[in-house]
């Protein structure tokens, strides 16, 4: 199975895409760990990446699509793999079709994490990183014994610029303006999936599972 997985900031993207690469024996690809990657073994592309970000500027698509097309001709791609961070604009996605089509393959499916702005604010601006351990907390979903401290190491706990309601509620502007394209561009395909990422993790994996069964 070939499998883009999208959806919001704070959708649970991350923890899905294990569960479902694992239940379906496929890679999870994301582009995080593709930088990272090439970064660490001191490929071309990795150095060229590394001077975007050491300068804190984007990685340029074309950068990025070139290590994704290195990432997906390895030997344990060619049966599949998950997709998690790209493509991110519609630019990138019909990038995505061209090198599939270079390697002889098409895109399955487009899994949707669907969550609603509310929730996505919720679960972000609750969550709390210890300043010692980096441990995260949340303050509903799990809450130390003491507020403002790590149950783990007695560290203080602070909440992450990224995780204040402001910037949440622009990362969800950012994204609805680039991700809306695509999600209709991939709808017109007919390989859009959506599920409700709403509620216990296991549930949400129950239901990603069975929407991508018929594709595997």
């Amino acid at each position: 199975m070939r499998l883009v997985l999208v959806g919001p900031p704070g959708a649970g993207k991350g923890t899905q895409a294990q569960y479902i690469a694992a239940q379906f024996a496929i890679p999870k690809i994301s582009t995080g760990d593709i930088f990272r990657a090439n970064v660490s073994e001191g490929t071309e592309l990795g150095m060229t990446a590394k001077k975007y970000m050491d300068a804190g500027d984007l990685v340029p698509d074309e950068v990025t699509s070139a290590m994704v097309r290195e990432r997906l001709k390895e030997d344990d791609a060619a049966d599949g793999f998950l997709l998690d961070g790209f493509p991110r604009t519609v630019p990138q996605a019909e990038t995505l079709d061209e090198i599939l089509g270079d390697l002889g393959q098409g895109l399955d499916v487009v899994l949707e994490l669907v969550v609603d702005d509310e929730e996505v604010i919720r679960r972000l601006s609750g969550r709390r990183t210890c300043r010692n351990c980096g441990h995260i907390w949340h303050v509903d979903f799990d809450p130390p014994s003491r507020e403002g401290i790590c149950d783990d190491c007695g560290g203080q706990l602070f909440q992450r610029d990224d995780d204040k309601s402001d910037t949440v509620r622009h990362r969800l502007e950012v994204y609805a303006e680039q991700t809306a394209p695509l999600i209709a561009f991939y709808a017109e395909k007919g390989v859009l999936v959506g599920i409700d990422a709403t509620g216990p993790v296991d549930d949400v994996t129950e239901r990603a599972i069975a929407a991508l069964r018929p594709f595997a």
